[in-house]
Order: structure tokens, then C-alpha cells, then sequence
């Protein structure tokens, strides 16, 4: 991973501007995908937004179950269950 700095203002909305670098770094399309914050000590994160299974936190395989997204191996295992 290569690092990239830059500085950015935030505009009276509270908005900012991902850089054209980090956008196609991360593989992000404008209009199409997401991006989610976290707040770690006094920094912000910005990761690319993939969903996860609810159950086991993995992002492979992913489907929607009664409108929770729920992995191949989970969704296996509710309907063995029953």
C-alpha cells in the first residue's frame, strides 16, 4: 500500500472531496459505490463500504435473507437448522 497525503476543506455542508488518487486506488465509482467512516482515537477512517454477513463478518459470498445480508455459509447453515 502506498501512502498518499493530501489536504482537503470541508465546505460549509460538512462536505469533502475524495482526491481522484484515493478514488481510483481504492476502486471507487462515483455514483455506484459507497464509502463508510469510523472514528479511531482523534482520526477519521474512510474505508470503500463492502457488505458483510451479519452473522460472521465475511464479505464473500454475500446475499440478502429476509433484509439482512447474510454469507453463503451462514444462509447453509439457518436453513440446516431448521
Amino acid at each position: 500500500m502506498r501512502a498518499i497525503g493530501c489536504v482537503r476543506q470541508i465546505d460549509k455542508l460538512g462536505r469533502l472531496v475524495l482526491p481522484s488518487d484515493i478514488r481510483k486506488s481504492l476502486n471507487i465509482v462515483n455514483g455506484v459505490d459507497s464509502v463508510e467512516f469510523f472514528v479511531e482515537n482523534d482520526s477519521v477512517i474512510i474505508k470503500k463500504y463492502r457488505p458483510a454477513c451479519v452473522f460472521c463478518k465475511s464479505d464473500e459470498n454475500i446475499s440478502n435473507f429476509k433484509n439482512q445480508t447474510v454469507c453463503r455459509n451462514c444462509l447453509e447453515e439457518i436453513r440446516s437448522s431448521d
